[in-house]
């Protein structure tokens, strides 16, 4: 099967085609997550052909696809790459769409799903589609079943729909998980905070603790919780209204609701005696 290429290049402003020997246009190499200010060529590359629709200003590459530049590289069945004329008569790249099996990869992160739209301009990747999408650091894996927002100038990923932050064997998990990332000393992404909402469930090997919202320093390993907090840990189990929960030192404080909240409801506690039974 042929295969066909097109390197989009934007130096001195101008786009400059590269045919493949039939005299199509071919497909992508190298997209900067940042909005265009790279001088590096978008390269295109699809085993069924690429079309140039001029007039709508999209190439569109179909058939095992994929867009690289740089260190980052798109695949998808189909990929979709919207441009627009510049004063200056040059071409600027502004949304890659990528429908189908999508893979996207960069320096350090990993993601998958089934549908990504990506908005050079403003530097915002959108993953949606299939049963999870994925979103992998070196540190730490970020799913969601509806979707994830990358925002790279905020340096920040919004996952929606029974959304999940894993790092080894402590995971957290909500409605709507908000990761903010950060680089080591070594030049590795990490996710340093996490703030949860709605149906908050934070799993380690020894305990599983809910609530209706939490905000949790990966770092230190402190979560905050507030609304509804439960914390069950080897059989006992303690409700109070919010907590202050150590995942590395596996020591939990609980809280009771103030007076003006649900009538100042004092902390509760269910505990497992020698014989088994619940006190």
């Amino acid at each position: 099967m042929q295969r066909f290429f097109l390197a989009l290049f934007f130096t001195l402003g101008v786009l400059w085609p590269v045919l493949a020997p039939n005299g199509n246009p071919a497909g992508a190499q190298g997209l900067n997550f940042k909005s265009g200010d790279s001088e590096d060529p978008i390269e295109i590359f699809a085993d069924d052909g690429i079309e140039w629709q001029q007039e709508a200003l999209i190439f569109v590459a179909r058939g095992n696809a994929k867009a690289v530049r740089g260190n980052v590289e798109v695949y998808g069945d189909l990929l979709r790459a919207f441009y627009r004329k510049t004063p200056s008569g040059g071409t600027d790249i502004w949304r890659l769409d990528a429908i189908g099996k999508v893979k996207l990869f960069s320096s350090g992160m990993k993601s998958y799903g089934e549908k990504a739209v990506y908005d050079i301009d403003n530097a915002i990747l959108v993953l949606s589609g299939g049963k999870k999408v994925r979103f992998i650091t070196d540190t730490d894996i970020i799913t969601a079943k509806k979707q994830i927002e990358y925002w790279e100038k905020k340096q920040m990923a919004v996952a929606r729909g029974d959304a999940a932050a894993t790092r080894g064997d402590k995971s957290i998990r909500a409605d709507v998980l908000t990761a903010h990332f950060q680089k080591t000393k070594k030049g590795k992404t990490q996710v340093y905070r996490i703030e949860a909402f709605a149906n908050v469930r934070i799993i380690t090997p020894k305990e599983k603790v809910y609530s209706d919202r939490a905000v949790y320093n990966v770092n230190s390993g402190v979560a905050t919780l507030a609304g509804s907090v439960k914390i069950i840990r080897e059989g006992n189990r303690l409700v109070g209204c919010s907590a202050e929960v150590n995942m590395n030192t596996g020591v939990s404080k609980l809280f009771s609701c103030p007076q003006a909240v649900q009538g100042g409801k004092r902390v509760r506690g269910s505990f497992k005696t020698r014989s088994g039974k619940k006190k």
